[in-house]
């Protein structure tokens, strides 16, 4: 058995459902500890975090990932336990398995030979870990980015382990993602029998026309490396149950998804316009997730490429598509920020798995990564 997919199945047998770490941090601190780095555990609130640096002199390089995982939901679905990390006709079977702690096996395993070969590295290593990126991500890096921050302390790279390859390994990187902005309405009416309209004020009658509207925009967004801004109507909830009641409030959340161009505050601007052109008495709360970042070139990105291209034969796709990642934590302060792990079709679902064969490939191009951006040259 593989160095990686031994330390992936110690892993996924922790079971780590966010916020809780599950002792993934204190495994892989003992090997961080025995490479000779400098292990500082951050705790906020309910959430550990791990920041553990190698070296003092640049450029820095973090490999960046998170120990939590989603609920596993009915474990009588699955075929196997989900925190049992089986193997089963070549897949290794276990929540966390694709995302994304075998990713960060394939990370400590990659450290570990690279190290062994090249003892002393021309720049320094890091690894910034968190049991909160699946959750409400408030107490996790942004909250070690922000301590890093107030001590001058600077990221130059970045490579997180999110599973970013799509029909096979590396064949898709992401250099970025839009941010994410999230809306609540609250439209107000007034409640009354459904017999007797005239006494009472239907919000859902009186918000349907902006509803419409909102949903009919063309929100915009035109560059090229990034899809265009997606709005979606997530949940509308009104009434008391009762099929002869008008209800007095409508709730409804919306969620923006959206480049740099045209931006949170002119999204903000044009929705609140639409509100204010419609005939509901409503109010808007707004939340922003997350700036959209990109990472358009420089040196990690052509390690990157190239790493992949040695190692696996394949030419990756730059994609800013998907979810968020804590990268929008990372990227604002300067750092060049790229995504690689395994493949995503399993993420999240029942019987979460990743092909055994590729975790040690995944460690093999981490590894010549290290080689490419720190090897004595």
């Amino acid at each position: 058995m593989s160095a990686a997919l031994e330390l992936a199945q110690a892993l996924i047998r922790c079971p780590s459902v966010t916020p809780d770490d599950g002792g993934c941090q204190a495994l892989l601190g003992q090997r961080l500890t025995a490479l000779g780095f400098r292990l500082e555990p951050l705790r906020f609130g309910e959430v550990d975090n791990l920041w553990a640096l190698r070296g003092d002199g640049g450029p820095l390089i973090v490999f960046a990932g998170h120990t939590d995982v989603v609920p596993v939901g009915d474990p009588g679905v699955w075929s196997c336990d989900p925190f049992g990390a089986h193997i089963r006709d070549g897949l290794l079977y276990g929540r966390g398995a694709a995302d994304m702690k075998s990713a960060l096996a394939a990370m400590m395993v990659a450290c570990e030979r690279f190290l062994a070969a090249c003892p002393h590295p021309a720049g320094s290593i890091g690894f910034l870990l968190t049991s909160d990126e699946e959750g409400d991500a408030v107490d996790g890096t942004v909250r070690v980015m922000q301590t890093l921050a107030a001590r001058g302390e600077r990221i130059d790279y970045c490579l997180i382990g999110e599973p970013s390859s799509d029909q096979r390994l590396g064949d898709t990187l992401r250099i970025g993602r839009r941010g994410s902005l999230s809306a609540r309405v609250r439209v107000q009416g007034i409640q009354g029998h459904v017999a007797y309209p005239e006494k009472a004020l239907n919000p859902i009658h009186a918000f349907a026309p902006t509803l419409a509207a909102l949903c009919g925009q063309n929100w915009g967004g035109d560059d090229p490396a990034f899809p265009p801004v997606s709005f979606q109507i997530s949940n509308i909830h009104a009434g008391t149950g009762a099929g002869n009641v008008i209800p007095g409030e409508l709730l409804i959340d919306c969620n923006f998804r959206f480049p740099p161009q045209p931006g949170a505050a002119a999204l903000k601007a044009r929705f609140e316009a639409l509100l204010d052109q419609g005939s509901g008495n409503c109010d808007v709360q707004w939340t922003l997730g997350g700036e959209p970042f990109i990472t358009r070139g420089g040196r990690l990105l052509e390690a990157v490429k190239a790493a992949v291209r040695d190692v696996l034969g394949v030419q990756p796709a730059l994609s800013t598509g998907g979810g968020t990642s804590d990268g929008r934590f990372i990227a604002p302060t300067g750092a060049e920020v790229i995504e690689l792990g395994l493949r995503n079709a399993s993420i999240h679902k029942v019987d979460e798995c990743t092909p055994v064969a590729e975790i040690d490939q995944l460690a093999d191009v981490y590894e010549a990564l290290l080689t490419r951006l720190l090897g004595n040259r």
